[in-house]
């Protein structure tokens, strides 16, 4: 029993640096959106347009989306884990980190910008990949997107993404946030470019099972199903 559950343990923990390095693969391909230079992402369209009709800055604006995805995400009973702490903890501090450490001049090519993007598109599904596969649920975001892909299970997980940024998206054009090409791009380009890259490494994101936080929890302070039971 205490090798099963010393096992289970460093599962668990070795999750966590799986998770850390998926989140660091996927803000580099967030930081290459970025460098791109050719327009916002639909989320943050939508967070500069709150922000222009609302007393708040843009990053309380992004950080309120976020918790009212997370909000979402609990209606629609997806489970929160170590994954969603991890998350919000480090994703934001990755990208800053990249945007940081960037040698580059800014770019003012639209062939190199378009280029740049569908690169960060490519990180960014292998990020969420290499994050989902521990198993510990995930980004608010991405919890948003499984759940919807859950509802509809025949249709494509990129096609699911596609129509969750689209109406993201409107949301933020009707609110007078800024659209570029960049945008328009984002939008129909980070689902197709996700669908292909999961067809090819056959991961299919609705199949895994992911552990919630009080699962996990319970594992760590070796409280096993059948102690509880016990107990009981």
């Amino acid at each position: 029993m205490e090798r099963t559950e010393n096992t289970g343990r460093r599962t668990i923990v070795t999750g966590w640096l799986q998770i850390a390095a998926g989140l660091l693969i996927f803000a580099l391909g967030v930081h290459l959106t970025i460098y791109a230079n050719i327009g916002l992402a639909p989320w943050d369209c939508l967070g500069m347009g709150i922000a222009k009709h609302t007393p708040l800055n843009y990053g309380i604006a992004m950080t309120l989306i976020a918790v009212t995805v997370l909000i979402i995400d609990l209606l629609l009973k997806e489970r929160i884990g170590f994954g969603t702490v991890i998350d919000a903890l480090l994703t934001g501090n990755f990208v800053q980190m990249f945007n940081s450490l960037n040698p580059f001049p800014e770019n003012t090519s639209l062939l190199r910008g378009i280029a740049v993007m569908l690169a960060g598109f490519v990180f960014m599904a292998l990020g969420m990949f290499v994050y989902m596969r521990a198993e510990q649920c995930c980004g608010p975001r991405d919890a948003l997107l499984v759940a919807l892909g859950k509802r509809m299970p025949r249709v494509p997980i990129g096609m699911v993404e596609i129509i969750m940024w689209s109406v993201v998206l409107l949301c933020g054009w009707l609110l007078g946030g800024p659209v570029g090409i960049g945008t328009l791009i984002s939008t129909l380009g980070a689902g197709l470019v996700m669908q292909l890259v999961y067809r090819l490494i056959r991961f299919e994101p609705r199949s895994l099972h992911h552990r919630a936080l009080t699962e996990t929890l319970q594992v760590l302070c070796g409280r096993t199903h059948t102690e509880r039971e016990e107990k009981i």
